[in-house]
């Protein structure tokens, strides 16, 4: 077995990692035989391979031993983007029979992350992942890994995809927003209707969240409720060095009670004569000509008199 280190360029987004974890949980709901997933796009430079391998870490980091195979043989990214460095063997050597499974597979840096990638280029990548090989090496991963990420060439462009596919428990197609017609979405969908693959759903890719559009909308929603919170959590006070914790409703009301607690202590100080500066001045703005609060008691014995009167 291989090991390589993955590096990725910069920190994800609250927002993508949220998304992503979405994503996966809806593929756990979908079922629990949906074990194989094939991810596939229209066009080239759509984010699928992206996608592959952020769902494959969302698994991973939710505890699931998760592999990611790059079925990609005509034009693999993952070796160059993810800067791996020189990986000696790979999907294409194993298919051929130059090389076994398990000195394919690649250890990662992440806990519970294998890969498998792509390999030399290869003359005939559909006829190798057509092969019944393939298949024989789907079913021994399946007895090791929970789930299994297969990242497929565009099935807009080739028909790798489509072969793939048919092996698999289900198949996501990723969409770049505003980058594909709707008619050429529909065509991919029916190329993999044919091979009987189940669609488990679409990610819609490469969405601007600053735009006026829904979408941007719902990023910035979430950004202003969501991201000033998680965008303070952990942070440390420069000065004190500790932890910067919002404040909480419970100690506001615990403040609140101890300030009204003491008014009514003083309250009990003041002279009987006085001005009560809570009650009494909303009784006395009632009434303008009064002046003493004496006077009230009298009106209202008057008051009962004429009612008496009047009975």
């Amino acid at each position: 077995m291989q090991s390589v280190k993955l590096q990725f360029d910069q920190k994800d987004d609250y927002r993508i990692k949220e998304a992503f974890k979405t994503l996966r949980s809806n593929i756990e709901f979908s079922g629990s035989d949906i074990r194989v997933i094939a991810i596939t796009s229209c066009t080239p430079n759509e984010g699928k391979s992206s996608v592959a391998m952020e769902v494959a870490k969302s698994f991973a980091e939710a505890g699931s031993r998760t592999i990611l195979i790059d079925a990609d043989m005509r034009k693999s990214v993952l070796v160059g983007r993810y800067k791996t460095g020189a990986v000696r063997k790979g999907l294409s050597q194993t298919l051929i029979g130059r090389t076994t499974l398990e000195d394919a597979i690649c250890e990662t840096n992440l806990d519970n992350l294998y890969m498998i990638f792509a390999g030399p280029v290869a003359p005939n990548p559909s006829e190798l992942l057509g092969d019944a090989l393939f298949g024989e090496i789907l079913e021994k991963l399946k007895k090791v890994f929970d789930y299994i990420i297969v990242d497929t060439p565009p099935l807009g462009s080739v028909i790798d995809a489509a072969v793939v596919a048919k092996r698999c428990n289900g198949t996501i197609i990723v969409v770049e927003n505003n980058a594909v017609s709707y008619r050429f979405v529909q065509k991919v969908k029916e190329q993999l209707d044919k091979t009987e693959s189940r669609i488990l759903g679409v990610v819609l890719n490469k969405v601007n969240l600053n735009s006026k559009g829904y979408y941007g909308h719902y990023g910035r929603y979430y950004g202003k409720y969501y991201g000033q919170y998680y965008g303070n959590y952990g942070a440390e006070n420069k000065e004190g060095g500790e932890e910067a914790k919002p404040e909480s409703k419970d100690e506001t009301r615990t403040e609140t009670k101890t300030d009204s607690r003491s008014e009514i202590k003083a309250d009990k100080k003041i002279p009987q004569n006085a001005v009560q500066p809570d009650k009494t001045i909303s009784r006395i703005n009632a009434i303008d000509e009064l002046d003493e609060l004496d006077e009230l008691d009298e009106i209202d014995e008057l008051d009962l008199d004429i009612l008496d009167e009047e009975a």
